[in-house]
């Protein structure tokens, strides 16, 4: 605090962002992709492209869902039943399967296996047999579980991360007196000063979507990241928490009785559950809980995006005599209701096209925001180098290292991203282990360029992975052209927006990454420096032109990737 408070926040600021950027960068892009995922996923599965070109009732919908699971998996443990959506046209069943005796001294398997099936729901008849893909769930899992480890690890990684992003954003406001002001100037071609107002234009321009995503996201993992108040109140009982927290779960407690009965006809149970909810109410999900037993439990949970909050009511009927035995979620206390909406307010589920498209550029702001923060550090740093550049040492290694994990997040994400979707279009459909190959697509993708960056962090580098990410993310609609026929002559004229709109979007994000390139190509003529007037008026920055020339060089790495080249050619 010698230096003031706001110095002090400032460096609160530079640390806190710098620290964990490059993981905030994959959780905002991966984040901000998961707003759609929905239509990731449609768009990833082309064999259920022409599937449900008619809405189908919801009552006709889930009997023949139902009448689906009847004969593929009768005898199952669990059946589940997402009903088609404006966003999803077909109906995606899950069940899993009487796990099978265990042999003498066999452990138990880690997770329980279970089937999976789309089905038309105009014909209750299966959609195609649609590709194996994780499709956009690993986007939006990606964002809080990362891969490769244990979930529990991810999520307090992301969480540690997060709580750095709140204190970045805080202290940033504080650090920034003109932060607003700020936010309407914008001058090119000044180094380091370039790089402070697309860093305050991305930051404000959706500040309230960024203090809200990253507080929300940490009330997500509430129960993780403060579990005292729960072990205290509840004497360490887990179940009696969730079963008064969540009690539509208290249906997958029961035990089967072991008589085989009918199941009832699941069409009575919507119409009353709809009439329960009020105009306007749909049923989104469908659960069944040991089908064809005495002792089955059917329980109906309200579509997305009737209100705000994540906690939909349910209602749980019995599933042999159709009697209602407990409805949930009409009454919530205050303090259940503040984290439903936070945690709708996270997920954006209630949101409306329009509304998930801001969403998603406030998302992508967000992106722009840590990536010119990070660049923006490299820019600062370099500046102390300017003489030893001048005399021809090298950087350090920190700066180094920075400079090359911003060429493997900033530039080598958006090329792994693009590879998943090329995994998806060029992979055999019958692949073993397809939807896991994808993923590795993604990763080998990534590391490539990572190790290419960190190898060479230079302008060059940064060129060629511009470019190589606009070629694939422009390429997309070509692909999906030539692999199938959903193609955009297609989607446009038929009304399929959901594949058009991910081919326009990969498109327009092609031709961005595509200007990025073009850009960092572009060679400053060095007569400037010498046509500047010999007596500049003092700055701040303890920088020369020279040197703020050689800053803009040196994030964009010019010349041919040597540092004291650069310099001179800024000199």
């Amino acid at each position: 605090m010698k230096d003031g408070f706001r110095q002090s926040m400032a460096w609160l600021h530079t640390w806190s962002g710098l620290l964990v950027g490059w993981v905030l960068f994959l959780v905002f892009c991966a984040g901000t992709g998961a707003y759609f995922k929905d239509e990731i996923s449609f768009w990833m599965r082309p064999e259920l492209h022409r599937a449900a070109s008619q809405p189908v009732p919801e009552d006709e919908a889930a009997a023949r869902a139902v009448a689906f699971l009847q004969q593929r998996a009768p005898g199952a443990v669990r059946w589940f039943v997402s009903l088609p959506t404006d966003r999803e046209p077909t109906a995606r069943l899950f069940w899993n399967p009487k796990p099978a005796p265990l042999a003498p001294g066999a452990a138990k398997p880690r997770r329980a296996a279970f089937g999976s099936a789309s089905v038309d729901p105009a014909t209750g008849a299966e959609a195609g047999t649609a590709r194996a893909t994780r499709g956009g769930e690993f986007i939006y899992r990606l964002h809080f579980d990362l891969h490769y480890m244990p979930a529990i690890w991810a999520r307090w990684i992301v969480s540690f991360c997060a709580m750095f992003m709140l204190v970045a954003i805080v202290s940033g406001i504080v650090t920034h007196k003109r932060i607003f002001k700020d936010f309407f100037t914008f001058r090119p071609k000044k180094g380091q000063r370039s790089w402070l107002d697309a860093h305050n234009a991305t930051a404000v321009l959706a500040l309230p979507f960024h203090l809200m995503i990253t507080y929300t996201g940490l009330v997500t993992l509430m129960f993780m990241l403060m579990p005292w108040g729960p072990q205290a109140a509840y004497k360490g009982d887990e179940k009696a928490f969730t079963a008064e927290m969540f009690p539509a779960t208290a249906a997958r407690d029961e035990k089967p009785a072991g008589v085989a009965a009918p199941l009832v006809p699941v069409a009575p149970l919507l119409a009353q559950a709809r009439a329960h909810w009020g105009e306007g109410a749909r049923v989104g999900r469908l659960q069944v809980i040991h089908p064809n037993d005495a002792n089955a439990r059917i329980t109906l949970t309200r579509q997305d995006g009737h209100d705000l909050s994540s906690d939909q009511p349910s209602m749980v009927f019995h599933g042999a005599t159709g009697a209602l035995l407990s409805t949930s979620g009409d009454t919530v206390r205050p303090a259940a209701q503040t984290r439903g909406v936070l945690y709708g307010l996270h997920i954006g589920r209630f949101s409306n096209p329009l509304l998930r498209g801001l969403f998603f550029l406030s998302g992508l702001a967000g992106c722009a925001m840590v990536a010119t923060g990070l660049l923006l550090w490299a820019v600062k740093e370099r500046q102390k180098y300017a003489k030893a550049l001048k005399h021809g040492r090298r950087v350090g290694f920190g700066l180094r290292l920075v400079d090359g994990l911003n060429v493997a997040a900033i530039a080598g994400l958006p090329i792994a991203f693009a590879a998943y979707f090329w995994a998806n279009r060029l992979l055999p459909v019958v692949l073993a282990d397809r939807a896991q190959a994808e993923i590795t697509g993604f990763f080998g993708a990534w590391a490539l360029a990572a190790v290419a960056g960190l190898a060479w962090p230079s302008r060059r580098m940064w060129q060629a992975q511009l470019w190589t990410g606009a070629a694939l993310f422009a390429g997309v609609p070509l692909l999906n052209a030539a692999t199938t026929d959903s193609h955009l002559g297609v989607s446009m004229v038929q009304g399929l927006w959901t594949v058009a709109g991910f081919d326009l979007v990969c498109l327009a994000l092609g031709l961005a990454l595509g200007a990025s390139a073009w850009w960092v190509g572009r060679r400053r003529p060095a007569a400037k420096a010498r046509t500047a007037p010999a007596a500049a008026p003092p700055t701040p920055a303890p920088a020369t032109a020279a040197s703020a020339a050689s800053v803009a060089a040196a994030v964009a790495h010019g010349g041919d990737g040597s540092p004291h080249r650069s310099l001179e050619a800024a000199r």
